[in-house]
């Protein structure tokens, strides 16, 4: 597996609400701040209050052993209650792109969350320059790490909309 292949992860979750429901959990910037133990907070940049096409946040992260750092995203897509996207950095070459989306069945809503690296450059490139010879390996180790970080953020989600 190589960057160049803007590598994914996707986790999925079975919630037992309706999508207008789970919708602004997903749309609320601080949520995932909640359950992510490498997201540290998130807030609405300067001129933007809410989920909408082309709105910008601010991200402050933090990984042992790496740091800690700030991002600006986008919202690249705001289909109310079916998708919530964001590039960070910029929307044209992003450096990742996460992405929530709802399907409604008959029993509620199955929310997956989504997480693409690349195509632009991040911290990750910077240690594959580095290293060119563990590119795979540095690969798989972020993409656990984003597994595990999802899969906390939809199940957080998936008891916040549960108990509401």
């Amino acid at each position: 597996m190589r960057f160049a292949d803007e590598p994914t992860v996707e986790v999925s979750v079975h919630i037992d609400a309706s999508p207008s429901v789970v919708w602004p959990l997903v749309t609320d910037i601080a949520v995932p701040a909640e359950f992510s133990n490498e997201l540290q907070g998130a807030r609405w940049a300067e001129g933007f209050d809410g989920p909408k096409l082309g709105a910008k946040l601010r991200g402050q992260n933090k990984v042992e052993g790496v740091g800690e750092w700030e991002t600006t995203s986008e919202i690249v897509e705001c289909d109310e209650p079916r998708v919530f996207a964001w590039a960070v950095g910029d929307p044209f070459h992003a450096s990742a792109t996460w992405r929530f989306t709802l399907e409604s069945d008959a029993d509620g809503t199955l929310l997956t969350y989504l997480a693409r690296m690349g195509p632009g450059p991040s911290g990750l490139t910077a240690a594959i320059d580095r290293m060119p010879d563990k590119e795979e390996r540095i690969i798989e180790r972020r993409l656990e790490h984003h597994r595990a970080n999802m899969t906390s953020t939809i199940e957080g989600i998936k008891r916040l909309a549960e108990s509401s």
